[in-house]
This record gives C-alpha cells, sequence and structure tokens, in this order.
C-alpha cells in the first residue's frame, strides 16, 4: 500500500518549488520589462540632452539592476546554492553584471550615448535566457567547489566589459562615417568624437582583458583541483583562450597609430563575436567539460 504521507510530502515540496521558481521569475521578467524602457529612455538621450532624461534613464537601468539582484538572490536563498551554475543563471548575471559597468562607466567616461545598443543586446540575452530556465535544481557534483564562488562571476564580469566594448566600438564605426561623409548624419551630431570613442573602447576592453585574465587564471586552478591537471584543451578553454589573443591583439594594435581607429574597433568587435561563441557555440552544441547540455 502507498505511504500517503510521503507522496503528499513530495507533492507539498513539488508546489513549493514550483512557487519559489514563480516568485524569482516575477522579478527576473520585470527586469526584462524595465530594460526595455531603459533602452527607450537612452534612445531619447541621443536627441534632447537634457539631464532629466539621463537621470530617468540611469534611475530606470538601476531599478531593473535591483530587480534582477532580487531574483537572483532568491534563487539562491532557495536552491541553497549560487545561482549562476546554468546558463539561465549565468546570462542573468552578465546582463547585471553589464548594467552596473555600464553606469560605472557611463559616469566615469559618458557613455551614455552607447545605452541603446547597450540594453537592446542584454535584455535580448535576458530574454533568452529564459528559455533556459529549470527552476530550483540540486547543483552537479562537478560544480560544488568554491572555485565556482569566484572564477565564474569574474569571468562574466569580463563578457559585460566586452559586450559595453562592442557598443562603443559600433557607435564608433557610425560616427566615423558621418565625420568621413560630405553631409553628417544628423542623429549622431550629438555624439562624442570618433577619437573620443576609441580612446573609451581601449579603456573598457583593458578591464574586461584583466577580468579575463584572471577568470582564465582562476579556471585553471580550479581545473587542477578537478582533473588533476591546469588545462585539459577542453572546447571551453580553447575558445576562451581564442578570445583572449583576440583582445590581446586589440590592445597591442592600440599602441600603434596606425592601427588604432577602425582596425581596432572591428577588432573589438571580432573579439565579442569570438566572446558570444566561447558561451553559446561551444556551452550549446559542441560537448565538452564545459557544456550546457
Amino acid at each position: 500500500m502507498p505511504d500517503t504521507n510521503y507522496s503528499q510530502y513530495n507533492s507539498n515540496a513539488a508546489a513549493a518549488m514550483t512557487a519559489h521558481s514563480l516568485q524569482y521569475m516575477e522579478w527576473y521578467l520585470a527586469a526584462v520589462i524595465i530594460y526595455v524602457f531603459a533602452f527607450a529612455v537612452f534612445v531619447g538621450w541621443w536627441f534632447f540632452q537634457n539631464r532629466v532624461v539621463l537621470f530617468a534613464g540611469v534611475s530606470i537601468a538601476v531599478g531593473g539592476a535591483a530587480c534582477q539582484i532580487v531574483s537572483l538572490g532568491l534563487r539562491w536563498y532557495y536552491s541553497g546554492h549560487v545561482p549562476w551554475n546554468d546558463l539561465y543563471g549565468s546570462l542573468s548575471v552578465v546582463v547585471l553584471w553589464t548594467v552596473l559597468l555600464f553606469v560605472t562607466f557611463g559616469a566615469r567616461f559618458k557613455i551614455w550615448y552607447a545605452g541603446p545598443i547597450v540594453f537592446a543586446v542584454a535584455d535580448l540575452l535576458l530574454a533568452y535566457a529564459s528559455g533556459w530556465n529549470k527552476g530550483l535544481e540540486p547543483l552537479v557534483p562537478s560544480l560544488k567547489s568554491y572555485w565556482i564562488v569566484y572564477h565564474v562571476p569574474i569571468v562574466l564580469a569580463a563578457y559585460a566589459s566586452f559586450l559595453i566594448g562592442f557598443a562603443t566600438s559600433v557607435l564608433f564605426l557610425l560616427k566615423r562615417r558621418s565625420e568621413e561623409a560630405a553631409t553628417p548624419q544628423a542623429w549622431l551630431v550629438n555624439v562624442p568624437p570618433s577619437s573620443k570613442l576609441d580612446v573609451v573602447t581601449y579603456r573598457v576592453v583593458a578591464v574586461g582583458e584583466i577580468l579575463l585574465t584572471i577568470g582564465i587564471v582562476l579556471g585553471a586552478l580550479w581545473a587542477h583541483d578537478a582533473w588533476g591537471a591546469y588545462w585539459q584543451w577542453d572546447p571551453k578553454e580553447t575558445a576562451a583562450l581564442v578570445s583572449w589573443l583576440v583582445y590581446a591583439a586589440y590592445l597591442h594594435m592600440h599602441t600603434r597609430p596606425s592601427w588604432r581607429g577602425v582596425n581596432s574597433a572591428w577588432t573589438s568587435i571580432v573579439g565579442f563575436a569570438s566572446i558570444m561563441f566561447c558561451y553559446f557555440g561551444v556551452n550549446i552544441w559542441i560537448s565538452g567539460l564545459h557544456s550546457y547540455k
């Protein structure tokens, strides 16, 4: 005869897990919607150059980040482990880092014009990640390590920096073309000169390269603890190394005046494409030690 008390306990536990999943997803979806408004407000900033508009855009962005923090916090609390253990959680952290770094870089380097590109890409990633939400699952044995607390967030912060560098690179190319045209594009008149965008991109990418370097070193230490070797030539490791080399080439190119500008901007864009392949191509489509399959 089946144990009805045990079955009832399982049913209640499953219902609680579902309710908890819905709770953190509500905050998550709120962030997705809020970032749409942030995108729209920063588009307005291009044309109105108004402090009130800028304050509204930054406030909305911070509000979206706050929703993400609550969502990630609830998932951490209910699951009992870090929330960036899968594609859904890690993409959410990438977007959170992107918003926080954009606000920081914006205040420091005045790159608010990149807001529409930054929030368009970030919100698409966040919306896409929702399809990978598997609810509250236990941490797989291979991820039960203190290294996950340090290695993963640092690498994800590097990805966020490169996303912002991608946005400023695209903006640079648009502005440079407008500057060289016989009739400059009216919608780009208020955007800073391409020379300034080139310098800002370099600084943002430099931050990302430093973070990626630290993340790769920490990943190697984790690999040594888990698998007995610092480097396995796993597809993820190899792709990360390729991305690191692309951005190292970018930083080297920027030291030579003849290679700055258009060439370095395209290298930054290629670098971000390699990051996207490292993230999605390797993690989803190629089997390996870091696969999300």
